[in-house]
């Protein structure tokens, strides 16, 4: 389990989560300030909401709640956290009845707090905003709006002063869940994640060496990713060779927006460790990752989202399945979570054990795969949702080492 210890120690790294999460992300395009909704609504989760120690001050519930989703810049209909936050906000206000949610795209960063602004000033009960970059602005709206509740998806830790303002410094003195009671902010145990990606990469192997490559070892979420790798492929073939290595150890561009980097990172990652299976935790670099892996006919693992989806061909020809987190089940939780005064403040983990995350669809690469993987991947999310498997090193986890 994360520890909010940990989490709050290495806060920088959380600045990462954004560019890993938006992978596929498409050119900016200008949206009016309050969109109609303009994707169908999907499937529903098929678990209960988070419970919290104590209700939400949401002005109203049910059927007159009033949603509005700020997404980050790119498209609402990007493959990625934008899209699946704004189908997540569709299913959960359906399955409370209320009325179908407004989205707004951001042209660029100095939008954020007007987009935030215009849900607020038409009385919106619940605004969700999407990604790491909305932090600052959320938290602030958050402070100055009592009565409307704001979910941050990927947004933590929660750093804030003692007044409740965020906290630049990264101090972190005050308390988000009495100062802020009103905010949620979902996060993902990444190694869950990444140990069913490690099977799936070891099932694959026949020279028995896999390998994967992070964007910065300043990434907690993406150090997460990569031990639960190891520690999954290794539950398969416990010899297997699991080398991996991080594009930069500070968060430069090369980190996470930089596919051309990207793909000459992994092209000499390969030629040194000669692994048939290897796993992008790099954002935008980590699509040139992928690119180097199919040009090199290994096998690539995705990140965040189906990136088999978002990516689209030619960039998906070798992909075998993606470490996801379930952003969509997560919103449609905590909205329900909203309407029945159950939703936890502050940072509201997921994980198995309430749909959080889980390992993407094998697509065409389905012919590859008997039975017992499938088996092996069931027994896996039994353990975790038990709490009886160990995904993450006990001591370090999150923390890079060489």
């Amino acid at each position: 389990m994360i520890t909010r210890t940990t989490r709050l120690g290495l806060l920088a790294a959380t600045l990462a989560i954004v560019a890993s999460a938006c992978s596929g992300a498409a050119t900016p395009t200008p949206a009016p300030s309050v969109a109609a909704p303009s994707v169908a609504p999907s499937v529903a989760p098929s678990v209960a909401p988070s419970v919290a120690a104590s209700p939400s001050p949401a002005a109203s519930t049910g059927a007159a709640l009033k949603i509005g989703v700020v997404t980050d810049i790119g498209t609402l209909n990007d493959k990625g956290y934008n899209e699946y936050s704004f189908k997540g906000a569709q299913d959960g206000a359906a399955l409370i009845g209320s009325a179908a949610p407004q989205s707004t795209v951001p042209k660029d960063a100095s939008e954020y707090a007007a987009d935030i602004q215009a849900f607020v000033s038409q009385n919106y009960d619940v605004i969700v905003t999407v990604g790491f970059n909305l932090t600052s602005d959320t938290v602030k709206a958050a402070k100055a709006n009592p009565n409307i509740h704001f979910i941050g998806v990927d947004q933590s830790p929660v750093c804030v002063d003692p007044q409740g303002n965020p906290d630049a410094t990264f101090a972190c003195k005050g308390d988000p869940k009495t100062l802020l009671p009103n905010y949620s902010s979902l996060y993902y145990q990444e190694d869950q994640a990444g140990y069913l990606a490690g099977i799936v990469a070891a099932y694959a192997s026949k020279n028995n060496s896999i390998g994967a490559i992070g964007g910065t070892t300043l990434c907690a979420p993406c150090v997460r990713y990569i031990q639960g790798y190891e520690l999954g492929a290794k539950s398969i073939k416990p010899d297997i060779k699991v080398s991996s290595s991080y594009v930069t150890s500070d968060f430069s561009a090369a980190a996470f927006n930089d596919p051309a980097g990207g793909k000459a990172f992994a092209q000499t990652f390969i030629k040194a460790n000669n692994p048939d299976v290897l796993f992008a935790v790099a954002g935008k670099t980590g699509n040139g990752v992928l690119q180097a892996a199919c040009a090199a006919n290994i096998y690539g693992v995705g990140v965040d989202v189906d990136q088999w989806v978002s990516l689209g061909s030619p960039d998906n020809s070798c992909l075998i399945t993606s470490a996801e987190k379930h952003v969509q089940s997560t919103v449609s939780q905590a909205i329900q979570g909203i309407a029945a005064k159950t939703i936890v403040p502050g940072d509201d983990l997921f994980n198995a054990a309430n749909d959080g995350i889980g390992s993407a669809p094998f697509h065409d690469k389905a012919s590859m795969f008997g039975p017992e993987v499938q088996a092996a991947l069931d027994k896996a999310l039994a353990g975790m949702k038990a709490g009886t498997l160990q995904t993450c090193p006990a001591t370090g986890c999150g923390v890079y080492s060489k």
